[in-house]
């Protein structure tokens, strides 16, 4: 596990991250000490009763837009409430795209797709 910061939800959350398996695959993902996941298969995590915050981002919730993972410095610009470009790629189209992303309660992370940015030597 590792630390990344202060929770956004919560008042004495902290926000650390750690792998887990899912499909086979290892999953980076950040949440708070005050979240707890429980599965049965590996596949599906749901909240504890005893947890009092939902926060969490899966690393790989880009994955369809061509985003290999979120990382833990992208995850503490977020947190520190800093602009986050991320280069997403359509497959499908060929085309590349720059998009800023943001925290979303209900699924982590979400792409702000109605704002065009322009690319950087930075991506």
């Amino acid at each position: 596990m590792g630390y990344i910061g202060k929770c956004p939800y919560c008042e004495n959350g902290i926000i650390n991250y750690e792998t887990k398996k899912v499909q086979g695959k290892n999953a980076k993902v950040y949440t708070c000490s005050n979240a707890s996941w429980k599965t049965e298969d590996g596949e599906m995590f749901e909240l504890t009763p005893e947890s009092s915050c939902n926060f969490r981002i899966w690393g790989n919730s880009l994955l369809k837009w061509g985003k290999r993972g979120i990382g833990p410095n992208e995850v503490r610009d977020l947190l520190a409430k800093k602009d986050v470009i991320v280069r997403l790629f359509s497959y499908k189209t060929k085309t590349e795209y720059f998009k800023y992303i943001c925290l979303d309660h209900e699924y982590g992370v979400s792409v702000i797709w109605d704002i065009e940015v322009k690319p950087t030597n930075e991506q």
